[in-house]
């Protein structure tokens, strides 16, 4: 009798896919036309950007890997990671004794390194002298995502204030009311686009020239967020053909993330 296969670090537990099937299920399990078990096509999924494996070379004792693309993309366009991303993320509020809706976040944008694949939509961003695409993201206090876009890296982060508020609302029902930034997005423009969604935005800068990195208040929150993200190797550069996708995999890594949290 052949041994059963060991689990990847990555597999879900039992735990975590009770937790998952029901916003990734978007046909009953029993129905004639599926072919593969779910949540095998699920861990096949978090291996693929945890490890930054091209699709054509998932391991072969994981799902198909066309079978694991086709499915990711049904996913990313129900809203499937982005919705469970947003329950997690009450629940870890609740949990650390905060409302369930944040009344502050922090915006910011990471660059990433366009790769052949994405080299269609690239632009070069000056000031990190690298040529690609932008993440403008928005986290809570703890760290947790809210909202993201992705852009050229050429776009300015003052540009993305109205779409980001306008989701951070959606999402939370109205609840943000201070936005801490850096002074990548000062100007009238971006404070009104903030103060037409009910939002205000407060640059966080230094007091006074230093040389060398500095730890400033709040900032640090959604940096070190990015460095989460970072540790997903299929992030760590723009591989994706679809702006969709490389969002997709920003909400399946934060997913990951708060599971881990949640459950572990």
């Amino acid at each position: 009798m052949p041994k059963k296969p060991e689990p990847y670090p990555s597999d879900v537990s039992d735990e975590e896919w009770a937790f998952c099937a029901p916003y990734l299920t978007l046909m009953k399990e029993d129905a004639p036309q599926r072919e593969h078990d779910l949540r095998a096509v699920f861990n096949a999924l978090r291996y693929m950007v945890r490890a930054g494996c091209p699709w054509r070379l998932l391991p072969h004792d994981l799902s198909p890997w066309r079978v694991v693309y086709e499915q990711t993309q049904r996913w990313n366009q129900a809203g499937c990671l982005e919705a469970m991303a947003h329950d997690l993320r009450v629940l870890l509020r609740v949990l650390a004794e905060r409302e369930g809706q944040p009344t502050a976040v922090i915006l910011d944008s990471r660059t990433l390194q366009s790769t052949p694949e994405s080299g269609a939509r690239a632009g070069y961003d000056g000031d990190k002298r690298r040529k690609g695409s932008k993440i403008h993201a928005a986290v809570d206090t703890l760290g947790h995502l809210l909202a993201l876009k992705t852009t050229p890296a050429n776009e300015p982060d003052r540009a993305q204030v109205g779409a980001l508020a306008e989701r951070l609302q959606e999402v939370t029902g109205q609840s943000v009311k201070l936005a801490y930034v850096d002074q990548g997005y000062t100007g009238p423009k971006a404070a009104a686009e903030a103060s037409a969604h009910a939002m205000q935005l407060e640059v966080v800068k230094l007091a006074e020239a230093k040389r060398g990195f500095v730890l400033l208040p709040r900032r640090w929150v959604v940096e070190r967020s990015f460095g989460w993200a970072a540790r997903f190797r299929r992030l760590a550069r723009d591989y994706e053909r679809l702006a969709t996708s490389l969002e997709g995999f920003h909400w399946l890594a934060f997913v990951s993330l708060m599971l881990n949290s949640l459950f572990r």
